[in-house]
């Protein structure tokens, strides 16, 4: 969520939660290698270290700087007080972006679906993967609010965020992630692999106008942001 500040140091991730989150990271380059039955395929592994580098190495980065942040994600009392439409939304966003891609992905890969595209396009694929997820990953570290559901946090001190990324747009950890989506295409060569990713932008666009609004609505400060922030996720467009 687009916020941030100073106010009073959280209780600090429990090793449990991080082992949670680590065993999620690594189930996602597990499934992309079993998928694929290709321990010799190079993008897979290329992409497995950068995902394995943006999601444990920024989460680790942004709760050295925010400490509590990672308890916060996943305190589960507190997802109960989301937005009734993000109970739906937020598990449909984290699992559209990892989960759809890296399945057909690596059957597209065991079974050849799609021809090889070009070094040149992989090459690309694999620069807008890094571009995109070190985007989100910087957004996660500014932003001590960065929450996994959409709730005003009064009990944190919630206030606005227009700071590192949230200069440039109203939801950079949505941005980047976006553009994350056509890299995978491109940088693991599965024209079929369009398919889920179509579907994770439309839920991270519905999810981003629904959030903004919320936002507007009961943020303090975050309308005047608004208005000197003009795009949500794209400069220029939208």
């Amino acid at each position: 969520m687009s916020s941030t500040g100073d106010s009073k140091v959280d209780q600090t991730a429990s090793p449990r939660q991080w082992f949670r989150l680590v065993v999620v990271y690594l189930l996602i380059p597990l499934i992309l290698f079993i998928c694929g039955g290709d321990l010799g395929w190079w993008q897979a592994w290329l992409y497995s270290m950068l995902i394995l580098a943006a999601g444990i190495g920024g989460r680790m980065w942004a709760e050295r700087r925010h400490p509590g942040l990672t308890a916060e994600r996943q305190n589960m009392e507190k997802v109960q007080n989301a937005k009734a439409w993000d109970k739906v939304l937020a598990p449909l966003m984290a699992l559209s972006v990892s989960f759809p891609l890296v399945i057909v992905a690596g059957l597209d890969h065991r079974f050849g679906w799609s021809p090889l595209f070009p070094l040149w396009l992989i090459v690309l694929g694999f620069l807008l993967i890094s571009l995109g997820y070190a985007f989100a990953a910087w957004a996660l570290i500014e932003n001590r609010f960065f929450s996994s559901v959409v709730r005003i946090q009064v009990d944190r001190g919630h206030v606005v965020c227009d700071s590192g990324p949230y200069r440039i747009v109203r939801h950079p950890g949505y941005a980047g992630n976006m553009l994350a989506l056509p890299g995978i295409v491109l940088a693991l060569s599965s024209t079929w692999t369009l398919i889920p990713a179509a579907l994770a932008l439309i839920i991270a666009v519905i999810r981003t106008a629904l959030e903004d609004q919320t936002l507007q609505d009961e943020l303090p400060g975050y309308r005047d942001y608004a208005r000197r922030i003009r795009y949500r996720l794209i400069t220029g467009i939208y």
